[in-house]
């Protein structure tokens, strides 16, 4: 957006009161990126005051011709995301070492179980299969700014949306909600 421009351009010259209109203007599009690739509502939250501070500090790096400054953001979400998902990976085999148990997962609501799945699903892929098919199937962004993003080319990208779609389907291929499996014995 131009408008990003012009207000980076303020904020830049010194109006630094001015960046609020830019948080204001993606702070949905980047919590919503955080939460589809973390899950977790109080740290796709952190994730995005950080990447806002980080973006602040960084704005004279921002390079106008080269992308839209959501695109710079979304790539600095990203690029939080996949430190907090190696940071829980960490603890995780930590957790598992010294035989404690991980935290058990709440029941499942009926309405919500497909939806569930499809979470669970989304975790299982490699990382940059679940982030290319988040930013393209929730965040509906274009492969373009997808491939910017991601730092690879556009047939990368829709290579891992593809085998993103396919792994999809198969892990839920068989998938029953529990009502109809009760039905079913």
């Amino acid at each position: 957006m131009s408008d990003d421009v012009s207000i980076i351009s303020r904020v830049l010259a010194g109006d630094a009161g001015a960046f609020r209109e830019l948080v204001e203007r993606h702070e949905r599009r980047v919590y919503g990126f955080a939460w589809q690739l973390l899950r977790d509502a109080g740290e796709a939250e952190d994730v995005a005051q950080e990447v806002f501070v980080a973006a602040y500090r960084k704005l004279g790096e921002f390079e106008a011709g080269r992308a839209q400054f959501s695109t710079w953001l979304l790539a600095l979400t990203r690029n939080r995301c996949c430190n907090v998902l190696r940071g829980r990976e960490r603890r995780e085999r930590i957790e598992r070492q010294v035989s404690r148990p991980l935290p058990a997962a709440e029941a499942a609501q009926a309405d919500g179980e497909v939806w569930q799945e499809l979470d669970r699903a989304l975790e299982r892929l490699p990382l940059e299969q679940r982030t290319a098919f988040v930013l393209a199937e929730l965040q509906d962004l274009p492969y373009a700014e997808i491939a910017a993003i991601e730092g690879v080319e556009i047939g990368t990208v829709k290579s891992r949306v593809s085998r993103a779609r396919e792994r999809l389907r198969e892990a839920l291929q068989d998938w029953q909600p529990a009502c109809a499996k009760r039905e079913s014995t």
